[in-house]
């Protein structure tokens, strides 16, 4: 059965020695070291709109580039093959689905050559795998799904400016080197929006006192519409350490997930941190907006 979360493949051969098969700690342990979320394997699927395939591919892999190089990948869930899936008449999304469980299957609905929306759109979906919420069991939970969300779209968001950059300075397609500004106009004015719905929720007095506002409202909704007041301040967050984007790859790491309380998702979020050697920075800024005001 598959279930949905809103919001060109390559394999190198393998050496069998002609002696007894390695132990599957082992297979396991080579697979990790061969394949990332920044290296598994892109599959493409879908109409896309009129766009080739090729092309689009190419503005993908390079949003992965611009989200991901750099960025520590500590997650001991990360997929072998990432599918991405042009279908519209639905939404962007994370298809948490059973029938190949090594690979993480994004949805993305875009228009022909709309290459600032894909990128957007595959940034906030590349989030959300990078938070380990690609496999079946990862449905959205309140209370503290709006974190996720407010933060992979940030992730998003920081991801374009750096797509702006090396889209500039080295385009995917011959001649297209000005295409960068109209990155860098897209996601300035996404910005300059949830700027302005944070002044309207009363942001100035403080990310604590905001959340206090809010936090009943949680209890039942967690989707990013929901949360856009967070969204930048985290992404400022996320400019100012880039480092600090690796603990996104300890979230839901607990069977819970965001069902729980804010104060025990901080919680297991720094736990799960230790456990799998990520700076930890991100929970304690986050715990410090709060306590701030």
């Amino acid at each position: 059965m598959m279930s949905r979360r809103c919001l060109l493949s390559l394999f190198g051969g393998c050496l069998l020695l002609p002696f007894r098969r390695a132990p599957a700690r082992a297979d396991a342990a080579r697979t990790e070291a061969r394949f990332t979320l920044l290296t598994a394997p892109l599959q493409l699927g879908g109409d896309w709109g009129g766009s080739a395939k090729a092309d689009a591919a190419a503005v993908i892999g390079r949003m992965r580039l611009a989200c991901l190089a750099g960025v520590a990948l500590v997650s001991d869930q990360q997929p072998e093959r990432l599918r991405v899936d042009d279908k519209p008449g639905g939404y962007p999304s994370v298809w948490l689905h059973s029938e190949d469980p090594a690979t993480a299957w994004v949805t993305v609905i875009v228009g022909p050559r709309d290459w600032c929306n894909l990128a957007y759109q595959f940034g906030h979906e590349l989030g959300h795998v990078l938070c380990n919420s690609w496999k079946p069991n990862a449905a959205p939970r309140t209370p503290c799904q709006w974190v996720e969300e407010a933060l992979v779209e940030a992730f998003s968001l920081h991801g374009l400016g750096r797509l702006a950059h090396g889209w500039g300075r080295s385009p995917p397609f011959p001649g297209d080197g000005p295409y960068a500004d109209s990155i860098r106009s897209y996601r300035d004015t996404l910005l300059a929006g949830y700027r302005a719905t944070a002044q309207e929720q009363g942001m100035a007095a403080g990310f604590g006192s905001w959340f206090a506002a809010h936090e009943a409202f949680f209890e039942a909704h967690g989707g990013l519409v929901d949360a856009k007041g967070a969204v930048s301040t985290l992404f400022g967050v996320l400019v100012e350490d880039p480092a600090s984007i690796a603990d996104l790859g300890a979230l839901n790491r607990w069977p819970e997930r965001s069902g729980i309380a804010l104060p025990d998702y901080l919680d297991r979020w720094e736990e799960s941190c230790a456990q799998v050697n990520a700076p930890g920075r991100l929970p304690r800024r986050i715990r410090q907006l709060l306590a701030a005001g």
